[in-house]
């Protein structure tokens, strides 16, 4: 006798308890860590029992593989929302660099998750992320690398090397969100604090238009358009978690 195939609503119900396990190991993983996380709390928190969570994930390692690709597939789908053909390129790469910094303050959970596999890779440690590095990120980069060609062929971008402009549009964001207790002490300041965040997110993108554009006339226009449709996430300020900052 043939096995009945499950209806479309029993599909729909399984996908739902699934997102609803993985938000909630985003969650959990995100606070406690790999180690810390408890399965039992998962569960409790997506409403269903233990043994439906091993009947979708294997154990807690498959779980947190996951959760990681899960909330990582989300991100890079909304980074890439704002490349698209009608703009060019140089206001391409714009509007990348302004959603990562968004991303940075808005989506605490994948930068906790995303800290913590970068530092078990520092330490030569069994990770998660290499994996998804290839099947999510590299895609993405790639097509941000491409839009730096592209800018450059065009004239709109300077004549420099692709990938330390991407370090330049990018890696500022990060040095600001990671310094800014160190940085916030020596100024008396707190640079978490959402007015500094839309001060200091405002200031990337013009200096951007100054720096990687071949007309600054023309940066300065874009960064502004590029801000000006694309208002600063309504959500939480930063904060640190415990495993993110030692000694803290």
């Amino acid at each position: 006798m043939s096995q009945a195939t499950p209806t479309r609503t029993q599909a729909e119900r399984a996908d739902q308890t699934r997102t609803r396990i993985l938000e909630a190991a985003v969650r959990e993983f995100s606070e406690k860590g790999l180690a810390g996380a408890r399965t039992e709390q998962i569960a409790e928190a997506a409403g269903v029992n233990k043994a439906l969570l091993y009947y979708y994930f294997a154990g807690k390692e498959a779980l947190y593989a996951a959760a990681l690709e899960d909330v990582a597939q989300r991100v890079v789908a909304k980074s890439m929302e704002g490349m698209n053909g009608e703009c060019s390129a140089g206001e391409q790469v714009m509007h990348f660099a302004l959603n990562h910094f968004d991303r940075i303050h808005s989506q605490q959970a994948f930068q906790s998750l995303m800290q913590q596999e970068m530092m078990r890779m520092h330490r030569g440690e069994e990770n998660a992320l290499t994996p998804i590095v290839e099947k999510v990120f590299r895609p993405m980069m790639m097509v941000l690398r491409d839009q730096f060609v592209e800018g450059k062929r065009t004239g709109e971008l300077i004549d420099a090397d692709e990938w330390q402009i991407m370090y330049a549009a990018l890696g500022a964001n990060v040095f600001y969100f990671l310094s800014a207790p160190t940085m916030g002490m020596m100024t008396g300041t707190n640079l978490l604090e959402r007015s500094a965040m839309e001060f200091r997110r405002k200031a990337a993108m013009e200096y951007l238009g100054m720096a990687i554009f071949t007309d600054r006339q023309h940066g300065a226009e874009v960064a502004a358009r590029v801000l000006a449709s694309s208002p600063m996430p309504a959500s939480g300020e930063f904060k640190f978690r415990k495993f993110e900052v030692k000694g803290k």
